[in-house]
């Protein structure tokens, strides 16, 4: 393994660029390189086989999408009945600011379906984000647990999904429609 982490960090971006913008069968070693205009070969150099590659995805993607510490402290400071909502909402807005993000963690979960290798790479990484998003739900005691937080993460998912692709209502908008039914889901509405 090839140790400048910045460069790694680069191509994993890259690659992310071009799976959700143009799809998994653009998605080379070549195609990176030119993305990240690097020399051809350097991403090959990088990640041998497309395995590594998609496990530096898929941990790269959450580090792209995480969120601001500052947004954090406000949302902090919201009384428990309208936490929930802005916290869902401040996600979904995340999501699709970076829709190529959106739209690459979709494919990598297509491809997840496919693929054993690659649904062994994916699955503990989305099983750590949910497992830290219930302990994130817990400490700042919003209502309800590990249940609530899953049909939270469906409404999210299910509500990117319809507004990257073909909405079925064009011109909604998308965050305050999960915000609206976060607070359906958890009652504090």
């Amino acid at each position: 393994m090839v140790a400048n982490p910045a460069r790694r960090s680069n191509l994993a971006h890259a690659a992310l660029k071009i799976l959700g913008n143009e799809g998994p069968r653009a998605l080379t070693h070549r195609a990176v390189d030119r993305k990240a205009e690097l020399p051809l070969g350097t991403c090959a150099n990088y990640f041998p086989n497309k395995t590594e590659l998609l496990l530096a995805m898929a941990q790269q993607i959450f580090e792209l999408l995480a969120p601001e510490p500052k947004r954090l402290e406000q949302l902090a400071g919201l009384a428990t009945d309208e936490a929930t909502a802005a916290y869902v909402k401040y996600v979904t807005e995340r999501l699709l600011e970076h829709r190529y993000l959106a739209a690459a963690l979709i494919e990598l979960r297509l491809e997840a379906a496919r693929s054993d290798e690659v649904r062994a790479i994916l699955a503990p990484v989305l099983q750590q984000g949910f497992e830290a998003d219930v302990a994130f739900h817990r400490e700042r005691g919003l209502p309800g647990g590990s249940d609530e937080v899953l049909l939270l993460h469906h409404l999210v998912n299910g509500a990117v999904l319809d507004a990257i692709t073909i909405p079925m209502r064009p011109g909604l908008d998308v965050e305050d429609v999960v915000s609206q039914a976060a607070k359906r889901l958890t009652g504090t509405t």
